[in-house]
């Protein structure tokens, strides 16, 4: 009776030890690129860009009337004075180009600061996500092979999808 009474409280310790994991993936990607503060983002900054490249385009036709016209009359003019004329206007191309450069950088470390913030915002919600919904793993799923298979029924991409971007509405 000693032997059974013992043989269970062994059966039974090792059984209560061992708790059910609750493990998950999602597709970083995807949660990220669906995410409506990306994408509303991206709406934004492509107006951005392209009032940049039409700023860019219209300085460059600009200089280029400008050096249409020096071409005209610069053989009518001596030549120190055309040399002179000449290596302004090769000045002022260089620093609009240095100007355009600038900015171009200015307006690239803005949009990945944004892409940051944001991936920093989703791996938080997905944290919180896990802790809140039991999970003990949420794995994420990319390109590089973080998760090389998993079962559908473990993929809880679409739900973060959802439950982040509710999240962030009330937040507005």
């Amino acid at each position: 009776m000693k032997k059974l009474f013992g043989i269970l409280a062994v059966v039974f310790v090792l059984t209560s030890c061992q708790e059910q994991q609750k493990i998950a993936y999602v597709d970083n990607a995807k949660v990220v690129n669906e995410f409506q503060k990306k994408v509303d983002f991206e709406k934004i900054f492509q107006v951005k860009v392209a009032a940049f490249n039409k700023k860019a385009d219209s300085l460059e036709q600009a200089i280029q009337i400008e050096a249409q016209l020096f071409q005209a009359k610069a053989a009518k003019m001596p030549q120190k004075s055309a040399e002179t004329e000449y290596q302004a206007l090769l000045q002022k191309k260089q620093m609009q180009d240095y100007q355009l450069q600038g900015e171009e950088q200015s307006l690239q470390g803005e949009g990945q600061k944004q892409i940051d913030t944001l991936i920093k915002e989703v791996k938080a919600f997905v944290k919180d996500y896990g802790k809140k919904n039991g999970y003990t793993y949420i794995l994420g799923a990319n390109d590089a092979g973080s998760v090389m298979y998993g079962t559908e029924s473990n993929d809880i991409t679409q739900t973060v999808i959802d439950a982040l971007n509710a999240d962030a509405k009330k937040e507005e």
